[in-house]
């Protein structure tokens, strides 16, 4: 549905609220002949002038909005059917090879890089369209150009630092600004607790939110922007806003779930997460589909909806063949029975866990680390050295890969298995230090998109630990830091309250007690 339709000069600029009939069949309602109609696919309002044939800028406009959505594999399909009905319209193979550069979950590689590489060398060969397209495409060559020499991180500072002369130059453009705060909320640092190039990026999205409150892009990437502890406060208003924006989009209605579990509100997660699941399984998006089900398992443990938990996991092992290579899937597929056993501290259940057939290194050490507890924590006490060697393994995987975070992610988890082993064999101290350490390495990175958080941080294992070995005072301190960076944590709370009623601390024990309440 074309909502407005302007003329500039040789160039035609249509404003599209993307509202495109959705193919279904429509049936009679009941004897009396009334009719359902098809609902229409809201994805939002996007405007993105081109030099390709003005017929063919709805469909341009609906593959960004898909796009700026996360809806990659639909964006490509609809980015290549502006191609094929204009072969000059090079900005469409731009689209494409975005719709290949996934900037916030795993980079491109193998064929799917090749096909990006060629689609933006393919622009490029056209010299075709208007200036500010083509210094859209000579910034995606940033990224492309020399990837079998350089790695995904150098190279998507050089986009970033492209991206950053496009918004530059053309500063009424909003498309170039919001491209380029994307961009800086990809290559930020994990390290960098200061949130600086989240902070920018929102800046720059603010005020055009202000102006255009109905962008899918702007909504989506302040939600990533402020998804941390520091900012998540700041992030509630996108959240509430992206799933209304477009609600026809899976990632749009689970989005706003990562601002909701940073903040501890599981029933609003819940609700999010039980559209967006529903959605991604209308639209056959296996990957947005698991990556919903296992907020949604992370939500109802939190909520102590136990059974709703272990019904989402159920249906999980239902599903035959996932494909574990694929990371969104892998890393879903593993954490959600890891956090199950673990969080409902079923030992014998953690340790009977097995990795998928061909996941990841990174995505295996979660199951040799459930293992690994479910032997030193459990009623019958036995070695976990098998698993811990795995879990090594996995880290000297990870190392070679040169994935940092990973590999900062699996040596921690190394570290929390050492601990619960030594104080399995009466190494108190030494179990104290290894805690800590992991608790220090994984409090000093933020999280990626992908999970929404650890399966227990060590932080809050620090003071399982300390509780177990009676030093409630200590506990109760380590909770109390674990909740300043994950509120509402079920685990936390409920190991604060009784650290604080062991220690005769009776504020703190009420304060715990009402929010667990709650």
């Amino acid at each position: 549905m074309i909502i407005a339709k302007t003329v500039r000069g040789r160039m035609t600029k249509i404003t599209v609220a993307v509202l495109w009939l959705a193919l279904s069949a429509v049936a009679p309602a009941d004897d009396e002949e009334h009719h359902s109609h098809p609902t229409p696919e809201k994805l939002g309002f996007v405007t993105f002038p081109t030099s390709c044939k003005p017929p063919l800028a709805p469909q341009f406009e609906r593959a960004l909005a898909l796009l700026h959505s996360f809806a990659y594999t639909a964006a490509e399909k609809a980015f290549r059917a502006v191609a094929d009905q204009d072969a000059g319209c090079a900005i469409a193979h731009w689209g494409i090879a975005m719709s290949l550069f996934h900037q916030l979950w795993d980079p491109p590689a193998g064929e799917a890089l090749k096909e990006a590489a060629a689609q933006v060398q393919l622009a490029i060969d056209l010299q075709a369209g208007s200036l500010r397209e083509r210094r859209f495409i000579q910034a995606l060559d940033q990224y492309y150009r020399d990837a079998a020499s350089l790695d995904h991180a150098h190279r998507a500072a050089k986009y970033a630092q492209s991206m950053a002369g496009v918004a530059r130059d053309n500063p009424g453009d909003p498309e170039a600004q919001i491209f380029y705060a994307l961009a800086l909320i990809a290559t930020a640092p994990a390290t960098d607790k200061t949130h600086a190039n989240q902070k920018l990026a929102a800046g720059i999205l603010e005020p055009i939110f202000l102006r255009q409150p109905q962008h899918p892009g702007l909504a989506h990437y302040l939600i990533h922007a402020y998804d941390s502890a520091e900012l998540s406060p700041r992030g509630l208003a996108a959240a509430r806003a992206y799933a209304r924006i477009a609600p026809s989009a899976p990632h749009a209605l689970h989005m706003p779930s990562h601002i909701f579990t940073r903040l501890g509100r599981w029933d609003d997660s819940i609700a999010s997460n039980l559209a967006a699941r529903a959605a991604a399984h209308e639209h056959g998006d296996l990957g947005e589909e698991l990556h919903a089900m296992d907020y949604l398992t992370y939500a109802y443990l939190q909520r102590g909806r136990f059974d709703d938990a272990e019904r989402i996991v159920g249906e999980l092992r239902s599903m035959k063949d996932l494909p574990a290579l694929d990371f969104k899937v892998g890393y879903a597929a593993t954490a959600m029975p890891v956090r199950l056993a673990i969080e409902r501290q079923l030992w014998t259940a953690a340790a009977s866990l097995e990795p998928l057939p061909r996941s990841a290194p990174h995505v295996r050490a979660f199951v040799f680390w459930a293992q690994a507890l479910g032997h030193s924590r459990g009623t019958t006490v036995r070695t976990a050295q098998v698993e811990i060697d795995k879990l090594r393994e996995c880290l000297i995987e990870s190392q070679s890969g040169g994935n940092k975070y990973w590999t900062t992610q699996v040596d921690a988890l190394v570290k929390e298995a050492d601990a619960w082993s030594f104080a399995a064999s009466g190494a108190v101290d030494e179990a104290i230090r290894s805690m800590r350490a992991a608790a220090d390495e994984e409090d000093a990175v933020e999280k990626l998109p992908v999970t929404p958080g650890p399966i227990v941080p060590a932080r809050e294992q620090l003071g399982d630990l300390l509780l177990q070995l009676k030093r409630p005072d200590q506990a109760l301190r380590e909770y109390q830091a674990a909740l300043a960076l994950a509120p509402g944590r079920r685990g936390a709370l409920r190991g604060g309250l009784m650290a604080a009623e062991q220690s005769g601390n009776t504020q703190a024990a009420q304060q715990l007690r009402l929010q667990l309440a709650e």
